[in-house]
């Protein structure tokens, strides 16, 4: 008998992109068994034409695809404020794991890996996008800092312009982790709890990407230095933050 989701997971929309038909099928069969809405695609043609009638909420990318290869899409996506991402690799080297991370993946994934396995980081992404671990932003909240605002139910971050600020699931995690900490110190030990499910010892390194992303994208519609790094002790968002 399947397991039952646990209930805060509702159901979600995953599109496997996958070019090796028996593995796309057995991915796809695995996750539809354990309630997910499931889609493929067996190349970025195929993915868009998916992205545009469906709401896809999580596509699990192979990096070594025909024609356009994982990491272009996975930079297009991010750059589109697309779904969350997790990259999928038989090359498993740890500078293509990093790179993925920077190109705005939520997690990655080295073949061969067991179904099981990505069952468990699937789940763990959806569980940052609901909310991130020790205390997320509750749903329908929204904060305020320095001309910026932060729509919690929504995960968007709106410029003291009124612009909308891309960020990926993983940044907006890290901007939540700050918001619910303001004026205090977090470790990087607390940024990788927060970020569960993930390769730590990848994530430990990419941490430090993700927030100089999150840094400047902050930085480029204010002044002055929102995140601080305190050498030998972590990351301080350096300003009050209030919640109407």
């Amino acid at each position: 008998m399947t397991a039952a989701l646990p209930s805060v997971l509702p159901a979600r929309h995953i599109l496997v992109v996958e070019d090796d038909t028996q593995l796309r099928e057995q991915v796809t069969g695995y996750l539809a068994e354990h309630g997910f809405n499931v889609h493929a695609a067996a190349d970025a043609k195929q993915m868009d034409l998916v992205l545009q009638g469906s709401p896809i909420d999580l596509v699990v990318l192979d990096l070594m695809l025909p024609g356009e290869d994982g990491l272009s899409i996975c930079r297009r996506l991010s750059a589109e404020g697309g779904p969350a991402i997790i990259m999928v690799s038989a090359m498993g080297e740890e500078i293509d794991r990093v790179l993925g991370l920077e190109l705005g993946a939520d997690d990655y994934l080295a073949k061969p890996c067991s179904p099981r396995e990505l069952l468990a980081r699937v789940r763990a992404v959806f569980r940052r996008l609901e909310e991130v671990r020790g205390g997320a932003p509750k749903k329908g909240r929204s904060y305020q800092f320095q001309g910026f605002v932060v729509d919690a139910l929504r995960r968007q971050l709106r410029a003291p312009s009124g612009a909308t600020i891309l960020l990926t699931s993983g940044e907006f995690s890290l901007l939540s982790a700050f918001l619910d900490h303001p004026q205090r110190i977090l470790s990087r030990d607390q940024l990788l709890d927060i970020a569960r499910g993930q390769d730590a010892d990848v994530f430990d390194r990419a941490v430090d990407v993700q927030i100089s992303r999150l840094r400047r994208k902050l930085h480029a519609c204010s002044d002055g230095e929102i995140i601080k790094t305190v050498r030998g002790a972590g990351y301080m968002f350096d300003v009050p933050v209030t919640r109407p």
